[in-house]
């Protein structure tokens, strides 16, 4: 496994971490959990990223009792929760990133966590019926009391971002440090060019996730729709319809091709390709199967097959290069 500063922070992260989404708490047990959360972990992922609104909480209450079993030792992880969605609860009061949804939702995470406090704390969407200054004073208080060490956000346009810099700035306050974007070979723009500026103005870091786009570029569909996927989960089907369209599979397909060539999985290569942004400090991984895992935690070994030429290949089968505004 190798390391990186997560932005300009000093907290070194794995270059591949693991997370929760769709899969704690809904799809696998807590055995299963811990067995992948283990071997997560002996393979050198050092982040466990997770959100209030995974499986309603019951994602953060099962990863809270594998960490509590495990006994690693405290310092030897990082854990995240995320706050908007809320838990489940529908009432004013129980979501968004007020003060008081912000401060009952990192406590109650801390509880169903069983942890003292979050390494990492995500604003998950940008609040609109929130003042910014609101949320980036609540997230430098519970800084402040021990509760959280670092503060970012999750899918918010660098204009919120830099927005929350200024608050920050202004009143001498702790500033968000990192984003967590969904970022694969169907989804560029935002990482690539959008956040351009801020990766030296700010020194934001990123922990993205989706790097096979919900297993699209895993492979596994290029032939057939396998059963027991996410894609068949209740309530997933924008899911399904966002990733599952004829000219995503006939792209996936011509990508298997140059996985081939160079002798790993396009689970590997896609993952692999993700690695080779700098300004991507992490890559979130989820899996339901311990191989599974096992071969996503082994694309750490294959980016140097990734060559210019490589590259460029891949760039003419996508055709997707994001491109910067000219001014």
């Amino acid at each position: 496994m190798e390391y990186t500063n997560l932005g300009k922070t000093g907290l070194q992260i794995s270059r591949l971490s693991f997370g929760s989404w769709l899969t704690f708490g809904k799809q696998i047990d807590e055995v299963s959990v811990r067995k992948l959360m283990c071997s997560a972990y002996d393979h050198g992922v050092n982040f466990f990223d997770n959100a209030e609104i995974y499986a309603r909480g019951m994602s953060e209450t099962v990863m809270g009792k594998v960490l509590k079993k495990t006994q690693w030792s405290r310092d030897s992880y990082i854990v995240s929760s995320k706050v908007f969605f809320g838990a489940g609860g529908q009432l004013p009061t129980q979501k968004g990133l007020n003060r008081k949804h912000v401060v009952e939702a990192c406590n109650q995470a801390l509880e169903r966590l069983q942890v003292d406090y979050l390494d990492l704390y995500f604003c998950h969407r940008p609040d609109k019926r929130t003042p910014i200054e609101e949320t980036v004073w609540t997230m430098h208080h519970l800084i402040q009391q021990g509760k959280v060490l670092y503060w970012g956000t999750s899918e918010w346009s660098a204009q919120e971002i830099m927005e929350a810099h200024m608050v920050a700035r202004q009143n001498h306050l702790i500033a968000p440090v990192v984003e967590q974007p969904e970022y694969n070979l169907f989804a560029r723009s935002k990482v690539e060019v959008e956040f351009d500026q801020i990766y030296r103005t700010v020194g934001l870091g990123t922990t993205v996730w989706s790097p096979l786009a919900s297993g699209v570029l895993s492979g596994k569909y290029n032939s057939e729709l396998p059963t027991g996927t996410r894609f068949s989960i209740e309530g997933l089907e924008w899911l399904r319809d966002k990733n599952l369209s004829p000219d995503k599979l006939e792209i996936s397909r011509k990508l298997a091709n140059v996985a081939s060539d160079l002798s790993i999985t396009q689970a590997q290569l896609s993952i692999a390709w993700c690695l080779k942004n700098p300004n991507v400090s992490t890559v979130i991984l989820g899996a339901s199967k311990e191989a599974q895992l096992k071969e996503n935690l082994a694309s750490m070994n294959f980016t140097n097959r990734l060559t210019p030429k490589v590259m460029e290949e891949i760039e003419l089968i996508m055709g997707n290069k994001p491109s910067f505004p000219n001014f």
